[in-house]
C-alpha cells in the first residue's frame, strides 16, 4: 500500500514521517451495506476520512417522475430497507399534504402502529448489529428473534414480509382483522424480556462501554450545524422530535416521551435507542387499544383511492374505478403546488418534497434522508479515534447505502 507524507497541520512532523491510506469498504463485513471510506492512518490513529458514495445508485428520485404516487409506493420501501414501511409512510404523507387528503381516524392509527413497529425494527437491528460489530454475537440473536416476529405481523396485514408496498394514496391496501390485533398484543408483551435481556448483555458490560463511550463524539452545537436528526441528534441533546413538535398521524392523541441523552458519543446514541424502543411499545400498546372502527380508506367512492383486489377481480364497479384511478388519461385533480413533508422515520427526518404538475405523478421529487446527512458527519467524529472504533462509530449512525445514493 502506498504511503503518503504527513500534511495534517495539527500533528507534529517529529512524531511520524509518513501516514498510511486505507480503503474501508465498499466490501467490509463492519459496513453492512456497499459504502467505502478512505481512511487516513498513523498506525492505529484516524487522522482523516473521505466517505465515498456511488456504489448503490438506483435512479430513486428520477423514477419519481416517472411512477404514478401509488406505483412509487414499490420504490421508497427500498431506500430504507430495514425499516421500508416507515418509507412508505412518509411518502404517502407527503403526497396527502399534497392532494389536500384527510385521512380516516382508523387509517391513522394503523398507519402509527406499523411506524413504531419499524422504528423497533429498525432500533432492534443496530443494536443487534452494534454490538455484533464489537464482539457481542449473543445480543444479536435475540434482537433478530424479534424482529422475525415483527415480519409476521407485517406479512398478516400485506401479505409480504418485507416490501410491503401496504400504503396507498388514502389509505392501505387490506384493513387489518382480530387476529392481527391479537398478534401485535402478544408481541408488544414479548419485547420487554428480549429488552431486558440485551440491556444485561451490554449495557454495564464492561468491554462494551469501553469500545463506546467517548468514541464519536458530537457535541450539541454541532449536531444541530451539522443538520443531525433522529436518535442521533437526541442523543446530543437535541429534543427534537417531529411526532411531537409536527404532530402526524394520531400521535397528537398518544402519551409519549422524547427521549434524549447528553453524552453525544457511541454509548449515548445505544442507550437513546435502547429507551425509544421501551417509548414504540407504548405507542403501539395505546394505539392498538384504541383503534378506531370504520374504513381504512377515505371515500370508496372517490377517484382517488384504488379500490380492494377482490372488488376489482369480482365486480365491473371495482373494475371501472382502477382503471380511472391508473389510466393516465384519466386520473384525479393534481394541484401545480409545491409541498415538503417529513416524518420522524427510525433514524431521524425523512422527507419527501414533490412538485406536482396537474398530472398523477410528480413533476419532481427530491427526498431528504437522514443517513445522507449523517454520513457527512462521520469524518468529525472519527478523527483522532482509533482504527477499531470505525465499526462503532459508523453502526451507531446507523448508515443505509440506499439513501446515500438516489
Amino acid at each position: 500500500m502506498p504511503l503518503t507524507p504527513v500534511d495534517d497541520p495539527e500533528v507534529k512532523s517529529s512524531e511520524r514521517e509518513y501516514v498510511w491510506t486505507l480503503n474501508f469498504g465498499p466490501q467490509h463485513p463492519a459496513t453492512h451495506t456497499t459504502l467505502r471510506l478512505v481512511l487516513t492512518l498513523d498506525g492505529e490513529r484516524v487522522l482523516d476520512a473521505v466517505p465515498h458514495i456511488g456504489y448503490l445508485h438506483s435512479g430513486f428520485e428520477k423514477l419519481g417522475e416517472t411512477l404514478d404516487f401509488n406505483q412509487y409506493v414499490t420504490i421508497v420501501d427500498r431506500m430504507n430497507y430495514i425499516s421500508p414501511l416507515a418509507n412508505e409512510i412518509a411518502w404517502h404523507h407527503a403526497v396527502e399534504k399534497l392532494l389536500n387528503i384527510e385521512l380516516t381516524p382508523r387509517c391513522k392509527y394503523l398507519r402509527t402502529i406499523l411506524a413504531e413497529l419499524m422504528r423497533l425494527h429498525d432500533h432492534l437491528l443496530n443494536v443487534g448489529t452494534t454490538a455484533l460489530d464489537l464482539g457481542g454475537f449473543t445480543a444479536f440473536l435475540y434482537a433478530f428473534q424479534q424482529r422475525e416476529k415483527i415480519y409476521d405481523i407485517v406479512e398478516t396485514a400485506s401479505g409480504q414480509r418485507f416490501h410491503t408496498s401496504y400504503t396507498r394514496v388514502g389509505g392501505v391496501l387490506f384493513d387489518v382483522n382480530n387476529a392481527w390485533v391479537d398478534k401485535v398484543r402478544a408481541f408488544v408483551r414479548g419485547v420487554p424480556k428480549t429488552h431486558d435481556e440485551v440491556h444485561r448483555l451490554l449495557t454495564k458490560n464492561r468491554i462494551f462501554i469501553e469500545r463506546t463511550r467517548g468514541i464519536g463524539y458530537l457535541s450539541h452545537d454541532d449536531a444541530i450545524n451539522f443538520s443531525a436528526t433522529g436518535p442521533v441528534a437526541r442523543a446530543s441533546g437535541i429534543e427534537r422530535d417531529l411526532r411531537k413538535d409536527e404532530p402526524y398521524l394520531a400521535y397528537a392523541d398518544l402519551d409519549f416521551d422524547v427521549v434524549c441523552a447528553k453524552s453525544g458519543d457511541c454509548y449515548g446514541r445505544y442507550l437513546v435507542r435502547m429507551q425509544e424502543i421501551l417509548e414504540s411499545l407504548k405507542i403501539i400498546e395505546q394505539a392498538i387499544e384504541n383503534i378506531p372502527a370504520g374504513p381504512v380508506n377515505i371515500d370508496v367512492v372517490s377517484d382517488m383511492v384504488l379500490p380492494a383486489k377482490p372488488a376489482v377481480y369480482r365486480s365491473i364497479e371495482g373494475l371501472i374505478q382502477h382503471f380511472e384511478v391508473i389510466m393516465p388519461n384519466r386520473g384525479y385533480d393534481v394541484p401545480r403546488e409545491q409541498v415538503y413533508a417529513a416524518t420522524e422515520s427510525p433514524n431521524g427526518e425523512l422527507g419527501f418534497y414533490i412538485v406536482g404538475n396537474a398530472e398523477t405523478r410528480a413533476y419532481r421529487v427530491r427526498t431528504r434522508p437522514p443517513s445522507y446527512i449523517h454520513f457527512g458527519m462521520f469524518p468529525h467524529m472519527i478523527r483522532g479515534h482509533q482504527l477499531g472504533d470505525v465499526a462503532a462509530v459508523l453502526g451507531s449512525i446507523n448508515i443505509i447505502a440506499a439513501e446515500l445514493d438516489r
